[in-house]
């Protein structure tokens, strides 16, 4: 036994052991990031399809010594982590997302908590005196068409001045915000209306208009409605009234930082379509 344990290198043996570490952490992490993703299934067919035809072609190269054939596949082997790199991209993208909303790097998603904050303050202020307001957060789609035919601010986003363009009175209180990049892009956009032959009828004008536009986009748009005062969200063709406004910044927050698809809060529902 005592020759045994000479016999060992343990050098050797440490180093074998943290490569297995480090790569073992490798792979949890990016299942981590995968999971609950359709990016998942593909890298474990991918994982068996590459690493079965890598062995086969090594072993080939090596039984019959194919310089240039094991030379081939070393280095193909090396390119095609940049080709998962960007088959993932959506996939890497959400995992970073989900990185970013860990608290000890609260400090990169600061910009968009004030963002959200200012919006939530000016649809609570607004809902209270029930003055209507359509506001549209681009997200990956671009909506920069519905821009480029609107009033172009490029602003901040603040409260005061989402309030100031939505007061009655305002040349722009009709028509919509466009928030993009955390920036007030442009103000007074007209959005398509919704076709959606089961929408509701109680729903007017501003709630067609920011269901049309998540039909055709991944923009997220925040409604107030002038009649009753409620708060509503609308995302991919899906809309739920009647949100309080911890409710709202909630939901933003989740669509915003995860681009997670809109689903009802407790006890609320989605608006009849």
């Amino acid at each position: 036994m005592a020759d045994f344990l000479r016999s060992i290198n343990w050098n050797m043996l440490a180093r074998n052991s943290v490569e297995i570490l480090v790569i073992a952490a490798m792979v949890y992490v990016v299942l981590r990031f995968l999971q609950g993703t359709r990016g998942l299934g593909v890298l474990k067919g991918l994982i068996m399809v590459i690493g079965m035809v890598f062995i086969i072609l090594i072993y080939l190269a090596e039984k019959f010594e194919l310089a240039t054939l094991e030379f081939l596949t070393r280095n193909i082997l090396t390119g095609s982590l940049f080709v998962l790199v960007v088959v993932f991209q959506p996939e890497l993208r959400r995992g970073l997302m989900r990185l970013g909303q860990n608290p000890a790097f609260r400090l990169f998603s600061a910009a968009e908590d004030r963002m959200t904050a200012e919006i939530v303050q000016c649809a609570s202020a607004l809902a209270r005196k029930h003055i209507g307001a359509l506001i549209a957060i681009q997200r990956d789609v671009g909506i920069g068409p519905f821009i480029d035919t609107a009033v172009k601010l490029d602003s901040e986003v603040s409260s005061d001045l989402l309030t100031t363009i939505f007061w009655p009175g305002s040349p722009l209180h009709d028509g919509a915000v466009i928030i993009r990049g955390q920036r007030i892009a442009a103000a007074g956009c007209l959005f398509p209306l919704t076709e959606n032959p089961q929408l509701a009828k109680r729903f007017g004008t501003r709630h067609r208009a920011a269901i049309g536009l998540t039909e055709e986009s991944d923009a997220v748009c925040v409604v107030v409605s002038e009649e009753t005062g409620n708060i509503s969200v609308c995302e991919a063709g899906r809309i739920i009234e009647g949100l309080s406004p911890e409710e709202l910044k909630k939901t933003l927050n989740n669509l915003l930082s995860l681009h997670a698809s809109l689903r009802p809060p407790e006890d609320k529902g989605e608006g009849n379509l």
